[in-house]
């Protein structure tokens, strides 16, 4: 009998495939030479360019040169749909959702198409973003001391400035007093953890002295990491990946990537009991906003994750007010998918600001639980 993870692990994927491959939207238009009069995969009469009877085609070819113009066409046709798709998903959401409920379709790439590519997207994007983290954590631990150096002479001169301060009676700098001693001792030890590193020369694991992996790892070694959930089966399970932090990290995204739809499932009722009472509105109604939205904060996401390698003043402070994204385009996909008015609205999006979190938290727990156990 096979391992119960794995079997997740494998749903998973299959899962996520499935619903890619249920998602792609076939390539429209003409190929070249008519078909003899029948449909080629059903055999019935056909007088147009498609089969009344099952769809296909029925102009059929088998040049390689026309393999390259099905796939031009069906990236156009999806690039196409996208480009009007994605400007309403931004600026206007409850138009976008409520032209999708009535019908209006043939303009938009469908909630499911875009949510999957989109997520796609965020995950590899993400993937790559800390990559690029991982490269600069292996700066040298010489620099990594100097810097950690500087860190802490600033706070001790902001200590001392407090200190001075407090005595001529500032009771503002008095207050924060505690604070900056509590980060110098935190930067102290830090900094005496890189010395010591340095001093033990290369790991034998291979892992950069100082990084938070090496922590990580010295720590479950240690025997310094705790496990309270599951069994000792599954505790030493998750301890055996924790050892090798990169790959428990990899683990848990893959995990994130694979299971990522069921954020669609776990959000649609939340959304239902928002309008429980009223009618009018289908689970199907939920659904397209559910994907519309979360479509919408996967990209929110990857833009966030790219503003922060950049770390500047400004990008910090454009980053913030991003944040107030979140809110405000939940209001407005609201307000106009659901013709709410604006007190209607806005309660309702701080019922599903706190219901989003819950399931966010949750989601996050089960994904962590499933790489790490897998």
């Amino acid at each position: 009998m096979g391992d119960p993870m794995v079997d997740v692990d494998a749903a998973g994927s299959l899962a996520t495939g499935g619903l890619i491959a249920g998602a792609i939207e076939k390539p429209t238009g003409h190929a070249g030479a008519d078909h003899a009069g029948t449909c080629s995969d059903c055999g019935e009469p056909t007088t147009g360019n498609f089969c009344a009877n099952c769809g296909q085609p029925t102009h059929v070819h088998r040049s390689l040169l026309h393999l390259g113009e099905e796939l031009l066409h069906g990236v156009m046709h999806f690039d196409g749909r996208i480009w009007r798709t994605l400007p309403l998903l931004i600026a206007n959401p409850g138009r976008l959702t409520r032209e999708w409920v009535q019908g209006k379709r043939t303009r938009y790439v469908s909630p499911l198409a875009i949510f999957l590519f989109i997520v796609f997207l965020m995950f590899f994007a993400l993937t790559a973003f800390l990559g690029g983290q991982g490269d600069e954590a292996a700066e040298t631990i010489d620099q990594r001391i100097a810097a950690s150096q500087q860190a802490v002479n600033e706070l001790r001169a902001s200590v001392t400035a407090a200190e001075a301060a407090a005595e001529r009676g500032d009771t503002g700098e008095a207050a924060a007093l505690g604070g900056l001693r509590g980060g110098l001792v935190g930067a102290e030890a830090q900094l005496r953890a890189l010395q010591e590193a340095k001093t033990r020369g290369p790991r034998t694991d291979g892992l950069t002295p100082g990084s938070w992996q090496s922590y990580m790892a010295d720590a479950v070694h240690d025997g310094n990491v705790t496990i309270g959930i599951g069994d000792k089966k599954m505790q030493e399970k998750i301890l055996h990946k924790l050892a090798n932090p990169d790959f428990a990290l990899y683990k848990v995204q893959q995990t994130a990537y694979k299971f990522a739809f069921l954020l669609v499932p776990l959000s649609i009722p939340f959304v239902w009991l928002l309008f429980a009472w009223k009618r009018g509105f289908t689970w199907y109604d939920h659904g397209v906003f559910v994907l519309y939205s979360l479509t919408f904060m996967a990209m929110l996401t990857m833009l966030i994750a790219g503003l922060a390698r950049l770390e500047n003043g400004f990008v910090n402070a454009l980053t913030s007010l991003l944040c107030l994204a979140v809110p405000a385009h939940m209001f407005a996909q609201l307000k106009g998918a659901y013709n709410l008015s604006i007190f209607s609205a806005a309660w309702r999006t701080l019922v599903l600001m706190v219901l989003c979190s819950l399931v966010l938290s949750l989601f996050i727990l089960a994904i962590i639980v499933l790489g790490l156990t897998g």
